[in-house]
């Protein structure tokens, strides 16, 4: 019983929202200080590329754990290094003329953001990618200095089952799955209320 009674208890600390803060606060992340990178295997090699930050920004309630906002990635400025490849991931595999941009719209952060230092947290939203919304949950995991969070995540993005198209040639073979990096800095402040 006293066991079942530690499972319940980790459980509900698990899914309880943010506590740290009774004001909704605003994390607003910089291009510059963001680095967002992707892999991909292939066969015989791995392929790396990065993405570019435009701009992010989001807005959560510790109380209750909704959040909002977005964060924008300019797909254009996606690249690996190798222009042919390149060229044909912008036309054929992003088509970037057409969707120049992906969008992750936070829905709820789950977990407890520490007034300092580490805190594991869970973000959940959608992500906009070629045109269509995606559910995509974010194991964060963030440092808090002052009014700075440094927080880093990786996850996976099934491109292929999102319905973009797969690169795959006769004798290469590209994985279906990109496993997506994202480390940034970001100021944290609270929400300015209207009057």
């Amino acid at each position: 019983m006293a066991r079942w009674k530690g499972a319940f208890a980790i459980t509900a600390l698990v899914l309880c929202p943010l506590r740290a803060s009774t004001e909704p606060l605003v994390l607003k992340l910089s291009p510059d200080k963001t680095s967002l990178t992707f892999t991909l295997n292939a066969t015989g090699h791995t392929i790396a590329g990065r993405l570019a930050l435009d701009s992010g920004e989001i807005r959560f309630d510790p109380d209750t754990g909704t959040a909002s906002g977005h964060v924008t990635i300019d797909l254009r400025r996606t690249g690996t290094g190798n222009r042919l490849r390149d060229r044909e991931m912008h036309a054929s595999v992003l088509e970037t003329e057409r969707y120049p941009v992906a969008t992750f719209r936070p829905q709820r952060i789950v977990g407890s953001l520490a007034p300092s230092g580490l805190s594991d947290l869970v973000l959940a939203g959608f992500l906009s990618l070629h045109g269509v919304d995606h559910s995509l949950t974010l194991p964060v995991r963030a440092r808090v200095a002052g009014d700075t969070v440094s927080a880093e995540t990786t996850f996976e993005v099934p491109y292929v089952a999102w319905g973009l198209r797969n690169p795959s040639l006769l004798f290469l073979r590209v994985a279906p799955v990109a496993a997506v990096n994202l480390q940034t800095e970001a100021s944290l402040r609270p929400e300015e209320r209207s009057r």
